[in-house]
C-alpha cells in the first residue's frame, strides 16, 4: 500500500512539474530596427530614396534660381514699366512661388509614399525571419528591444545573430 502511495505521489509530482514547466513561456528579444538597418534590402531602399530626394532637391533648386533671376529682372525693370504691368509681374512671381511650394509639398508626399512602398517588404521579411527563428528555437514571445520601445532590461535570449544568419547577413 505504501508503495502504491509513493508511486501515485511521484506521478502526481512529475505531472505537476511538467505542467508547470509547459505553462511557462519562453521569451526572447531582438532589436528590430537594428536588424532592418543591417539588411541589404534596407540599404538599397535608402539609396533609392536618397537618389529620388536629390532629384527633387535639384529640381526645386533650379526652379528657385529661375524665380530669383526673374524677380531680380522684374525689379530692375520696374521703373520702366507701367503700374498695371508691374502688378501683373508681382502676381506672376507670387504664382510661381506658390507653384514651387506645391511642388515641394508633392515631392515630400511622394517621398513618404515611396518610403512606405520600399520599406514595407523589408520589414515584412525581417518579421517573417524573426518569427521563423523564434518558432524553431521554441520561443512563444519575442520582445522588441530597440531603444525607445519600452523594454528597459533585456537579459533574455537575443535572437539577432540567429535571425541574421537565417537572412544571410
Amino acid at each position: 500500500m505504501k508503495q502504491i502511495k509513493k508511486v501515485v505521489i511521484a506521478v502526481a509530482l512529475i505531472l505537476g512539474i511538467s505542467h508547470f514547466s509547459n505553462a511557462q513561456s519562453k521569451v526572447a528579444h531582438i532589436a528590430s530596427q537594428e536588424l532592418v538597418n543591417s539588411m541589404p534590402e534596407y540599404k538599397n531602399a535608402m539609396s533609392e530614396l536618397e537618389r529620388l530626394q536629390k532629384n527633387y532637391d535639384a529640381e526645386i533648386k533650379t526652379m528657385m534660381t529661375e524665380l530669383q533671376a526673374k524677380a531680380k529682372r522684374y525689379d530692375s525693370e520696374a521703373s520702366t514699366k507701367t503700374q498695371e504691368e508691374n502688378t501683373k509681374r508681382v502676381a506672376e512671381v507670387q504664382n510661381t512661388e506658390r507653384t514651387i511650394s506645391e511642388y515641394r509639398n508633392n515631392a515630400l508626399k511622394d517621398l513618404q509614399k515611396k518610403e512606405v512602398e520600399l520599406l514595407k517588404p523589408v520589414v515584412e521579411k525581417a518579421r517573417a525571419a524573426v518569427q521563423k527563428v523564434a518558432r524553431a528555437k521554441g520561443y512563444q514571445y519575442v520582445i522588441d528591444s530597440t531603444t525607445g520601445t519600452g523594454l528597459i532590461l533585456a537579459d533574455g535570449y537575443d535572437l539577432m545573430s540567429d535571425v541574421k544568419k537565417d537572412l544571410g547577413i
